[in-house]
């Protein structure tokens, strides 16, 4: 509650894998939700165990193309406003450069604009990908990145930190008050089975008993976030009412080899899947692991789910959603486990 009233939260991109489940823990606290979502990549079923929900609300609208009447209402009152409202995976971020540049740089004005005009906190969901290939390990929020600014992967990369150095001008204006997360690889349950990154690849390949894509040598390192881990950060950072410094990475600080992550896979799933090697993409970071000395000592997180449970329940999640194979695999993945205990 804020001055009598329900608490009033929009979530751009809330129907996608992380806004999902953001506005499941949202309307967990009492909140009550707006999401937006232009289902480029997000998924009407991420939201179907909330159609009968009273206090949540689905607008489809694009924020690059402005905001829908709803959220234009002169009387309108926002408490906080999450922007995640832009593709993630390099597939389907790469598909249409201009709409993620645009998405990133278009939208977030739009959305800090509502922020202004509504009174809301805003916090933006930025990415690792602004530290681009690094040549600091690990990443700190100090370190300014090496990101390659006309590349394939530059549409996301250099569009998130347009969108960064947008809020924080919010931000020093005193148009707005910002929070800026800079999320690292993150995964669980409603990750979509074609977006291409790399947990959700493998998942999937293992349980088909499709070969398993590694590319280049699998030496290349990612930092694993289970997906509830993340969303407590976001709440936490959102809530935060102190002095912040910048940014703040949020992600998991243990390092894995692509390699490493596909042999406990294939251990889980029981899966008989050969690895095959494909040359690595242009501009794919070599090694990748968040600093969180900011977050938890700002904000008392640190994530503390384990990696094979977080895996356990996104195996399950893609046996339950994938046919015909699903139910084979499944028990065959129950039988993996089960052996090992």
């Amino acid at each position: 509650m804020k001055n009598g009233r329900q608490r009033l939260v929009l979530v751009a991109g809330g129907a996608g894998f992380l806004g999902s489940h953001l506005c499941d823990a949202l309307l967990a606290e009492g909140a009550e939700v707006l999401c937006l979502d232009n289902f480029l990549t997000g998924h009407r079923r991420n939201l179907r165990h909330l159609e009968r929900e009273p206090r949540f609300d689905l607008i489809e609208a694009d924020i690059v193309d402005g905001l829908p009447a709803r959220l234009r209402q002169p009387r309108l009152k926002l408490a906080e406003v999450y922007n995640l409202a832009c593709a993630a995976s390099p597939p389907r971020y790469q598909a249409d450069p201009e709409h993620t540049m645009l998405t990133s740089v278009v939208g977030t004005s739009n959305l800090l604009r509502l922020s202004e005009r509504t009174g809301a906190r805003f916090l933006l969901a930025s990415t690792s990908e602004v530290y681009g290939d690094p040549e600091v390990h690990p990443q700190r929020e100090t370190y300014w990145g090496n990101v390659n600014s006309t590349g394939p992967r530059a549409c996301y990369d250099e569009g998130k930190r347009a969108a960064e150095a947008l809020a924080f001008d919010y931000a020093r204006a005193g148009r707005a008050e910002v929070r800026v997360a800079r999320i690292f690889n993150t995964y669980g349950p409603r990750m979509a089975a074609d977006d291409g990154r790399v947990v959700s690849n493998v998942v999937t390949q293992a349980l088909a008993g499709d070969d398993i894509t590694v590319y280049g040598d699998g030496s290349q390192t990612r930092s694993f976030c289970y997906v509830d881990d993340l969303v407590s950060g976001l709440l936490k950072l959102m809530a935060h009412d102190g002095e912040l410094p910048g940014p703040v990475n949020l992600g998991n600080p243990v390092e894995l080899t692509v390699g490493d992550l596909v042999e406990r896979v294939l251990a889980m799933t029981g899966s008989s899947s050969a690895v095959v090697r494909r040359p690595l993409p242009v501009d794919d970071p070599r090694r990748r692991r968040p600093d969180i000395s900011l977050a938890w000592d700002r904000l008392g997180w640190r994530p503390v789910t384990p990696l094979e449970r977080g895996l356990e329940a996104t195996i399950d999640y893609f046996a339950s959603v994938t046919r015909p194979v699903s139910a084979r695999r499944r028990e065959s993945a129950v039988a993996a486990r089960g052996a090992r205990v």
